[in-house]
């Protein structure tokens, strides 16, 4: 649990939350939530979609649904609060607003962690107390209440991977320390029991948040559930009808432990990591050097008759011709592995791989007959293929690493910023290597021609970033990159059969020739680290497997469609997805172990849990109909078993037929089912976590597109950031970690909801920050209790005709933040709806109540109620009681409508009231210049005495400052704002010092503000009256000074007379020269002067 800010006085905290159970409790008893679609009594089956969707708006929003193996934390929360925030607002524009949500049970995560327990128990007794003492490291400490986690994660110091296996030796370690009661531990023995112990958590903690979701519709995923169940198995031979799921040799990340495919969710580290296909080049072994001769010739199991190959695994077989050594590292262990009719010299990881991927005498056994450490290689003569060079020498390369690759690295030095770098380092430094400088010292031959870089790539961008050493890693992995990306995009090959084809052309056919020629072959490891939840380092295997062909061109074409005609709410979002949908290919369908529904067609098979939670949204439209509760086991309203539902029935629901032959379903049951599909689809968005864009996402949009006609395609995803905590990455290591039953048991949950809007809505990260959850109980128990004093005793308010300068303001800036508030909550900006929402809105009565004499009855009524209203999605529980409560209004705030402005709004009017503002603050800002000792003198005003105020108001702006908006006017348009020589051509040299700052500040607001407000210099109102509209409030406007006298001078600019705006008389302008001239329109010239 987060250790961040402690709550000392709880009262007005416990104020709140009792709100917020009274009406949670009330809302579940008014089925609020509880959304259906128009019935077919009430429109016929027969009207069309579009002119439901008119006569009846609708809005359906879901977010990924959460995995089982624990409770939701504030990360699951933050996602589920842009769902939240969008219905609770869409439902106040009057449509049928529908947030569902599944609980997902799919995948190995479950099992594993339930089967640890079995072995456990049967080790150490079904409480765990057979431990040897020395290995029990929790017995002694079984907490007495339980604490909600994520019981296959281990609470304490360690990395989010480690965190998700578990640092406890055993798992029933993990499940003491978590808070489960050591008798309980077993029953988690039982797979089953995960999938009735969480989801009810679930839904009470998200019921605590008061999320408007409509749990008739929720189900857990798995065969636990037959109608889910049947679903998936519809999808799947859907897919699989349409030659979307197909079966063959593929290449996939496997754990060697589990047996099977290592999926995304299958994974501690490395979810989204695919295989990376490389060129496996035999540089044969013509005389090995002494000391590997030694250790080799020792050895009775190797075959001297056959030849020995060094495997280096490469991207760009098509330099291969400018190959000048080969590199291994002197302190990696390599190991000599039978591979049939030869020897394979690499790493014991590579070799592991290559036996997994049909390229070795048997699957699975990867124990070399020798092994050598690499120093002991440095000087063996070598034959590369392809090389221009017929021999060639094993040579020591300290950046070689085991994890990567082969741990064998062909030397290109004309193409490879590395290769050249470290052979220009082994020729400076080979008596300190001890290697001969001949065995390095060969001629760099050029392979391709660049565009920028010319015919040595390498040298260029080496001598460019001034590369000095190999250990220059950042600068050579950029380098790296700088290289590939120029030789592939703008190379033309210079030698070699295909002389003067596009290194992009050329790459695929040099690779097929030297596969056909015996010279190399096709090899694939995990592009980085992939650890299973079991613990295991994944490798990849050929496997016989279904698989879903993503990336099929036809199918790829209409995704792409679909995401061209999404809303996708940042760009960043749409460039991400275009990006995936460029790489992603076929993914491995099926699995061995775990939880989940069997593949219809070959039941040996499960499918794997990302490939049963892509399209489940149609689902949610029609659950409710079909059973009661999560698992599926009481049959719903209309009667229907789960054997009755059929590909035939779903294909009826889904519109992708009208009639139903072999089926005892009556047809309006069926009709029934189909409109609540046809209604509640398209899904008007997805939202979830931007890390889910790479898989769940993108397999969403190539699924429906899949399944469904274009009508029903989704119309939107929004993708959020991840959430910190206190500016800090969420973590159970550092303590830094909350649960949303902690945040709501905390803050309560419309203070914890403020908090979630406010802490962001871009796909960068966003910040859940503690101190604005206390600020929000504090705000919203401070808002109540006003609320409720002011329409105890409203009589004391005043009442009449809305004339007042202040009242008329109140009114206009009150709309206009509505407005403003609207348009935030239209754009799913949480952050600045609750800005204009809350905190202007409430800044606006702060400053109506301090500046008028007595506030206006009517005002103040609309005031209090549009706060509720316009908090209502984001604060619901609070909106409600001052709704029903306060001002004693029928029905629930949740069908209330969103407000709108009640008049066109004034600019003019609002104009004034910030020009008053400013004023105010410019007052101060002059006052405390004026009370401020200058060195060695005193203070130009006397405190202790009254003062008069005196207000200058220019008529008129400056010539200069005229002629300067239009040389920027000028300039803006030609586009050449930019070029100060042009400015200095249209100004005059006398005019400089002051035209030239006031230039750069124009330049400053263009970059930031509507040009057109920027030009219009003309004030919206009138100076003049509005200062005589409120003069008591600009003559307190100052803090320290007893305002005795208070006058304003109204003036053409540059005049030595005035008139005084009260009295009418002509006055001289006092001299003050700075003040007088420095005064503009809108911005008058303030002085102070004792009496």
């Amino acid at each position: 649990m987060s250790s961040g800010l402690v709550l000392e006085n709880t009262a007005r905290r416990d104020t709140l939350i009792a709100i917020e159970k009274k009406y949670q409790k009330l809302w579940a008893e008014e089925h609020q939530f509880e959304i259906d679609a128009p019935s077919i009594e009430d429109e016929p089956i027969t009207m069309d979609c579009e002119e439901l969707h008119r006569k009846y708006p609708k809005f359906m929003s879901s977010m990924a649904y959460p995995y089982m193996n624990g409770v939701l934390h504030a990360g699951h929360c933050f996602t589920l609060s842009k769902v939240e925030f969008s219905i609770g607002f869409e439902r106040m524009n009057g449509k049928r607003a529908l947030f569902p949500l599944g609980f997902h049970c799919t995948g190995m995560p479950i099992l594993a962690c339930a089967d640890k327990l079995k072995r456990e128990a049967e080790l150490f007794g079904k409480n765990f107390d057979n431990v040897p003492l020395e290995e029990e490291e929790t017995k002694e400490e079984t907490p007495a209440e339980k604490e909600r986690e994520d019981i296959t994660k281990f609470k304490a110091k360690k990395s989010k991977a480690v965190a998700k296996k578990g640092r406890g030796k055993y798992q029933f370690e993990i499940m003491l320390q978590l808070g489960i009661p050591r008798e309980e531990v077993i029953k988690f023995a039982n797979a089953k029991y995960w999938l009735t112990y969480f989801p009810p958590l679930c839904e009470s903690d998200c019921t605590s948040l008061g999320a408007r979701i409509d749990w008739r519709r929720s189900f857990i995923t798995t065969d636990a559930n037959p109608y889910y169940d049947a679903f998936v198995r519809w999808q799947m031979n859907k897919l699989k009808a349409t030659g979307k799921i197909k079966f063959g040799e593929r290449y996939t990340v496997y754990s060697e432990k589990d047996g099977q495919p290592c999926m995304d969710h299958d994974r501690q580290t490395g979810e989204g990591v695919t295989p990376q296909e490389y060129i496996g080049i035999k540089i044969e072994t013509l005389e090995f050097a002494a000391d590997a001769a030694k250790i080799i010739d020792s050895s009775s199991e190797i075959d001297k008759s056959k030849k020995f190959y060094f495997i280096a695994a490469t991207l760009r077989p098509e330099t291969m011709y400018g190959q000048t050594c080969c590199f291994v590292s002197p302190t990696i262990e390599y190991g000599i592995f039978d591979a049939g009719d030869c020897y394979y010299i690499v790493t014991q990881r590579a070799f592991k791989n290559m036996s997994y991927q049909k390229l070795t005498p048997e699957r699975g056994f990867y124990k070399p007959i020798v092994s050598v450490p690499g120093r002991a290689f440095i000087g063996t003569r070598i034959h590369a293929p392809q090389s221009v060079y017929p021999e060639l020498r094993i040579l020591p390369m300290e950046t070689v690493i085991a994890t990567k690759g082969t741990g064998v690295v062909t030397c290109v030095p004309s193409n490879s910023p590395d290769d050249y770098i470290t052979t220009k380092d082994l020729l400076h430094k080979s008596e300190y290597y001890g290697i001969k400088p001949e065995w390095i010292d060969h001629e760099i031959i050029p392979i391709m021609r660049t565009q920028k870089y010319g015919d040595l790539t390498a040298k260029a961008i080496v001598e460019e970033k001034k590369i000095q050493s190999p250990k220059d890693k950042n600068l050579l992995a950029e380098a790296k990159k700088i290289a590939y990306k120029e030789d592939y995009y703008t190379g033309t090959m210079i030698y070699g059969p295909y002389k003067g084809e596009r290194v992009e052309q050329a790459k695929n056919k040099v690779k097929a020739d030297m596969i056909a020629a015996g010279e190399a072959f096709i090899y694939n490891e995990p592009e980085s680290q992939v650890m299973s939840r079991s613990g295991d380092d994944c490798i990849v295997s050929l496997e016989d497997q279904w698989y879903i062909d993503y990336g099929e061109e036809n199918w790829k074409k209409q995704a792409i469609e679909c995401l061209e005609g999404m809303q996708l709410f940042a760009p960043e979002v749409k460039n991400a997805f275009e990006g995936v949908l460029d790489w992603l290919k076929n993914w491995a369908v099926s699995r061995t172990y775990g939880l989940g529904t069997r593949l219809p067609w070959d039941e040996k098979y499960l499918v794997e849990s990302l490939s049963d939670s892509t399209s489940y949204q149609p689902f949610y439209t029609i659950a409710h109909l079909l059973f009661k509760d999560y698992y599926g086991n009481q049959i719903g309203p209309l009667g229907i078993s789960a054997d009755q539902i059929t590909d035939e029935v779903f294909d009826y629901i889904f519109q992708l037929r009208d009639d139903v032959k072999d089926t005892d379903i009556p047809l309006t049951a069926l009709q029934k089912l189909r409109r609540e599909f046809e209604y509640f689809y398209p899904l008007d968005v997805s939202i979830s976590g931007k890390d889910l864009i790479p898989n769940h996402l993108t397999f969403f949009i190539y699924t429906h597109v899949a399944l469904f006609p274009k009508k029903f395609w989704p119309k939107g995803i929004r993708a959020n950031g991840h959430l910190m905590l206190n500016n800090s990455k969420m973590s159970k290591s550092t303590g830094n970690f909350m649960t949303l039953e902690q945040i709501v048991k905390k803050f309560g949950a419309d203070a914890a909801r403020i908090t979630l809007a406010d802490a962001g809505d871009t796909v960068e990260d966003a910040n859940f920050d503690e101190s604005n959850g206390n600020a929000a109980i504090l705000r919203l128990f401070n808002l109540k209790e006003w609320a409720e004093e002011v329409t105890k005793d409203s009589s004391k308010l005043r009442t009449g005709e809305i004339t007042e300068f202040f009242d008329i303001a109140f009114e206009h800036e009150m709309n206009s933040l509505i407005e403003k508030t609207y348009d935030q909550y239209a754009l799913t900006n949480y952050k600045n709806a609750l800005k204009y929402g809350l905190f202007d809105f409430q800044a606006a009565r702060d400053y109506y109540r301090e500046a008028s004499v007595s506030m206006h009855r009517e005002l103040i009524i609309r005031y209090i109620e549009t706060q509720a209203l316009l908090l209502a999605p984001i604060a619901p529980h609070f909106a409600e009681y001052i709704y029903r409560e306060v001002l004693g209004k029928q029905g629930s705030v949740q069908n209330a409508k969103f407000p709108r402005a009640s008049k066109p709004i004034d600019k003019g009017t609002l104009a004034a009231l910030d020009y008053l503002r400013n004023l105010q603050r410019s007052i101060r800002e002059s006052e405390g210049h004026a009370l401020k000792k200058k060195k060695g003198k005193s203070a130009e005003i006397d405190a202790s005495k009254p003062v008069k105020l005196i207000l200058l108001i220019s008529e008129s702006f400056p010539k200069w400052q005229s002629q300067c908006v239009e040389v920027v006017r000028k300039l803006f348009a030609e586009h050449t704002l930019n070029d100060n020589k042009k400015i200095r051509e249209h100004v005059e040299p006398k005019e400089m010092k002051r035209a030239m700052p006031f230039i750069s500040l124009l330049k400053q607001r263009l970059a930031n503000e509507n040009p057109e407000d920027v030009f219009q210099r003309e004030l919206q109102f009138n100076e003049i009256d509005t200062i005589k509209a409120v003069a008591k409030n600009v003559e307190r406007a100052a803090q320290v000074l007893k305002v005795a006298k208070f006058s304003a001078i109204s003036f053409p600019h540059g005049a030595k007379t005035g008139k005084n705006i009260f009295t009418g008389e002509e006055v001289e302008i006092p001299s003050v020269a700075k003040i007088v001239e420095g005064a503009v329109p809108g911005h008058p010239g303030i002085i102070f002067q004792n009496i």
